[in-house]
């Protein structure tokens, strides 16, 4: 898998985990977004956008590195994910759990297409 249609596969599934939220706002049933949802949900996807992109341009560059590379890409991750949370939480008044919640279902599925992605670039070509 390419640079390319990686890149459209990672819009296509941003609209897929995207519309049950919106099916719920649209709705009118909030009690289950968190406020400033869509915040959250653009940080995540921006930066699972970015770290699948870094990988695959570090795979095609130098196959050496790609371990390095992912390791290195799922630190920063985690960890800007963690000051994301504390920084959100301290300044918005909202309900934790809602919260929390709305934020396990983004990064999960995120960290999954990740995965996906990821893996399906590292299997063999012949095995294809």
């Amino acid at each position: 898998m390419k640079i390319l249609p990686s890149i459209f596969s990672f819009l296509l599934f941003i609209i897929i985990i995207a519309l049950p939220p919106a099916v719920l706002q649209y709705t009118g049933n909030t009690g289950l977004l968190s406020n400033n949802f869509w915040v959250t949900f653009i940080f995540m996807s921006v930066l699972t956008f970015l770290l699948v992109i870094g990988m695959l341009v570090v795979k095609e560059q130098n196959q050496e590195y790609f371990t390095a590379a992912f390791l290195g890409g799922t630190t920063i991750k985690l960890l800007s994910s963690l000051i994301f949370i504390f920084v959100f939480v301290a300044r918005n008044a909202t309900n934790k759990h809602v919260f929390l919640a709305d934020f396990i279902y983004i990064y999960l599925l995120n960290t999954a297409f990740e995965i996906y992605v990821l893996l399906r670039n590292l299997r063999h070509k012949n095995l294809r």
